[in-house]
């Protein structure tokens, strides 16, 4: 059964309070980063997996995409996308990523955020996105890095006198379910390495164009209390591949 926590009220709640919750693209860590690999948008058609609020929707529709659908399987996300982020190039629809079913070649860009760790079966989702990707067209998606995911805790290792000491990396080889501490709630994650994000890829028919590991930009690191510490170990993956 896929999980769908961001309906939970209490975990949404919570969610709610997170700074790229309250305020965007422009609160996320790794936007500057991501923002520079997209490809063109202007007169594209473009579809967002696990596309939350809908702030990456409203950019697309922003910068002169001619039709973007987002879905998400929380209907608690898409009532607050339809609230935040609403444009007339702009539709929305409650669905699960695994379950999508568009016409093959319908999209010139398939993007997805940090969606994608939620995820079993990503060979069978890629699949399914080769397949509704025009040729020549590109699929752009973050997710948690694998050495964020390997050990499962997600968290660093404090001393005595609560001091970060080290952030652990354990199983790393180990692919597979991790069950994780997230906003104080129990939330199920995948683990998988990076040579498993790229060579399914590649063996679906990709060709890879970026691999970033983003950093906090400078703005962040000087303004938000802890941004700092983000330096000591990549938290996400950012990955770009054309069909």
């Amino acid at each position: 059964m896929k999980e769908n926590k961001y309906d939970n009220s209490v975990f949404f709640e919570k969610y709610s309070e997170m700074p790229r919750s309250k305020y965007g693209l422009s609160a996320a860590g790794e936007w500057e980063a991501l923002k520079r690999i997209l490809p063109e948008i202007k007169d594209k058609e473009v579809l967002d997996l696990g596309c939350g609020y809908g702030w990456h929707c409203k950019y697309f529709a922003d910068k002169g995409a001619s039709k973007v659908i987002g879905i998400d399987i929380s209907t608690k996300m898409l009532e607050l996308a339809n609230l935040k982020n609403k444009a007339s190039n702009i539709s929305y629809s409650c669905i699960a990523m695994e379950d999508i079913d568009f016409k093959d070649e319908s999209f010139d860009i398939i993007f997805s955020s940090l969606a994608i760790h939620y995820i079993k079966d990503f060979d069978f989702l890629v699949n399914k996105i080769y397949k509704l990707l025009k040729k020549g067209g590109n699929f752009i998606f973050s997710v948690e890095h694998p050495i964020f995911t390997a050990h499962g805790s997600q968290n660093w290792i404090y001393n005595e006198q609560g001091e970060i000491e080290y952030f652990p990396v354990d199983n790393y080889y180990y692919e597979g379910k991790r069950e994780t501490n997230f906003l104080g709630e129990n939330v199920t994650k995948y683990h998988r390495t990076l040579t498993t994000y790229l060579s399914t890829l590649i063996s679906n028919g990709f060709k890879i164009k970026n691999v970033v590991e983003p950093m906090p930009s400078e703005k962040l690191l000087n303004e938000v209390l802890g941004m700092k510490e983000e330096l000591r170990r990549p938290m996400m993956l950012i990955v770009s591949v054309e069909k």
